[in-house]
């Protein structure tokens, strides 16, 4: 075709499945030499912890074509060139008054397939495809404003914690990979996003009200400088969140990784930000040596308050 640039391909099986991969050599993360091949290698070992989370999911694509220096762009819509074995969701959306069709990243072949086209980062939806209006889990989405930091979001993520607890309800703490910490809170029971979101702007809102000096709930950039800002609303059905074990599109291969209470506790205690990043290989490392410290995400069935409490 006139102007196509020209690509190198690889022809590779994945478990049956025939995929012709582009590019392999191409440096994706400038600062550390990370190439396409090693973005593919790293989303393969971590496959057996990453897909469970993924699998029935409507997965908004990141891509980031030329690099994580370069342009990006979000797709939402699976391309139509997609193999015919690689599964979609329709997820109505108002704004464009129709369905949009998502990729399902089910089994190791997808996720190579939607790595192969640069979505360097998965974004998930938190509920699954065939139930779009249900969420599973809640996610509070740790946000600093500069001075502040991940030690002031850890910090913030201690504070929720205690919450729910009283609340009866337990919770996750991840990474985001970039600059902030993200605390879910599983669900696995009906309920719905009018339910989650009014719960979790609560939630916000009252964090806010006690640590006024930290916490910020409202979305105004202006109010954000040296807060972290409790973003609730990525509780709505039209949002999707950094999938964990997700790598980001930072100087370095970071990736969005479980951690424990006690090493939240830990980064604070010791003032220590260090503790709460972690590159491609040490999340391999991670899980290899803890499991998934996410897995009760999918499992554990808990249920909102009623209201008032």
């Amino acid at each position: 075709m006139p102007g196509k640039a020209s690509t190198t391909k690889t022809a590779i099986d994945v478990d049956g499945k025939q995929l012709q991969l582009s590019n392999l050599n191409k440096v994706y993360y400038p600062a550390s030499g990370f190439t396409k091949a090693q973005v593919i290698d790293y989303y393969v070992q971590i496959a057996p912890a990453l897909l469970p989370h993924l699998a029935g999911r409507p997965v908004t694509l990141k891509r980031y074509p030329g690099g994580v220096d370069g342009a990006y762009f979000y797709q939402k819509e699976c391309p139509e060139y997609r193999p015919s074995w690689l599964d979609t969701a329709p997820v109505y959306s108002g704004s464009n008054e129709r369905n949009v069709n998502f990729c399902l990243v089910n089994d190791l072949p997808s996720l190579v397939w939607v790595v192969n086209t640069a979505a360097i980062e998965l974004h998930t939806s938190l509920s699954l495809g065939e139930d779009p209006a249900t969420p599973s889990m809640m996610v509070f989405d740790l946000d600093p404003g500069p001075p502040a930091s991940i030690l002031e979001c850890a910090q913030v993520a201690l504070w929720l914690r205690q919450a729910f607890a009283g609340q009866g309800l337990q919770s996750f703490p991840k990474t985001s990979g970039s600059k902030g910490l993200q605390v879910y809170v599983p669900l696995n029971t009906a309920v719905a996003y009018d339910q989650t979101k009014s719960f979790a702007h609560a939630q916000a809102r009252l964090l806010e009200e006690q640590h006024p000096d930290l916490v910020v709930s409202k979305m105004t950039k202006s109010l954000r400088q040296g807060k972290v800002l409790v973003d609730w609303s990525q509780n709505d059905h039209h949002k999707t969140t950094v999938c964990v074990y997700s790598l980001r599109a930072r100087e370095r291969p970071t990736a969005s990784t479980p951690v424990q209470w006690p090493e939240v506790e830990a980064a604070v205690a010791g003032r220590d930000s260090q503790l709460l990043f972690f590159e491609a290989d040490q999340v391999v490392r991670r899980w290899q040596a803890l499991g998934d410290l996410f897995a009760p995400v999918l499992e554990l069935k808990q249920e909102l308050p009623p209201d008032g409490d």
